[in-house]
């Protein structure tokens, strides 16, 4: 069986089982759980398999190693907030409130088991596009790679600035004004840390492309190919996710607002001047 199928047995029965130990527990966040580890697994199946073949196969183990430290580094993140503790995301419980109940057990199948498991495999592909076109490693594979790396690295300090934060807030007994983080990274963006998470699987994406295109395709096939539906996709979920977050945050925290105006919501820029005060009659 070649390495495609593997990874599509293994995403159904990864799918299977976040669905049964949903309906089990009446916990939704098994997704949230695996979300991490899955993608590792798929990268080394595509890069055993050019190592099994003979092929070019440096690119394959480059890009791997990156996606088992992208995991290693959200896999830590997601445990230390107490994500394998049988914690769920709040925002299921307030989506469950919202819907009836075999609405919520459709979301539960359709979107957050089904989708976020495909997508978790279409964000892997472009190893695939390397697989299926070997090449030797060239300078822009280089670039891409560092690219990863330093988004990774934003990633992990956005990440601890807001672990900082919360830590801070919970000394507090709760109240740290202005509720959320907005130091720092959060300077520049209201999720910088999402921000790099994105940032990261388009380099990976880039790191395919660049594959496709040393073996002599051009632009069309190449540099822009079918497997850049994985990075537009995840883009496309959490642009939708961050908008949902921030409905609940606005809500909890009147400063959200002046926050919202004053700070780009993904990509870090340099804030916008606050408001000028109004003049009391």
């Amino acid at each position: 069986m070649d390495a495609l199928g593997v990874v599509l047995i293994v995403a159904a029965i990864t799918s299977a089982g976040c669905w049964l130990l949903s309906l089990v527990t009446k916990d939704t966040s098994w997704v949230d759980r695996i979300w991490s580890i899955v993608p590792i697994a798929y990268a080394w199946i595509f890069a055993a398999s050019a190592i099994a073949s003979g092929e070019e196969a440096a690119r394959l183990v480059l890009m791997a190693v990156l996606v088992t430290a992208w995991g290693a580094r959200l896999t830590f993140n997601f445990a230390r907030k107490g994500g394998y503790t049988g914690m769920e995301d709040y925002r299921w419980a307030i989506l469950r409130g919202r819907m009836r109940p075999w609405q919520f057990q459709l979301f539960n199948l359709f979107f957050i088991v089904l989708y976020q498991n495909a997508l978790l495999a279409l964000i892997t592909l472009p190893a695939l596009t390397a697989l299926q076109h070997p090449a030797p490693l060239g300078a822009w594979d280089v670039v891409f790679a560092a690219l990863f790396v330093a988004f990774l690295l934003g990633e992990f300090i956005a990440d601890q600035q807001q672990w900082a934060f919360h830590r801070a807030k919970r000394r507090a007994g709760g109240h740290l004004e202005p509720g959320f983080a907005t130091t720092g990274l959060f300077r520049y963006s209201r999720h910088p840390n999402f921000f790099f998470e994105q940032a990261q699987w388009w380099a990976f994406y880039l790191l395919g492309a660049s594959a496709a295109v040393a073996s002599g395709l051009g632009f069309w096939g190449g540099a822009l190919n079918p497997t850049i539906v994985g990075a537009a996709l995840l883009t496309v979920l959490f642009i939708g996710s961050t908008i949902f977050t921030e409905s609940i945050t606005a809500g909890k925290y009147p400063a959200y607002a002046e926050y919202r105006r004053t700070t780009s919501m993904l990509v870090p820029l340099p804030p916008r001047h606050p408001a000028p005060a109004r003049a009391h009659a």
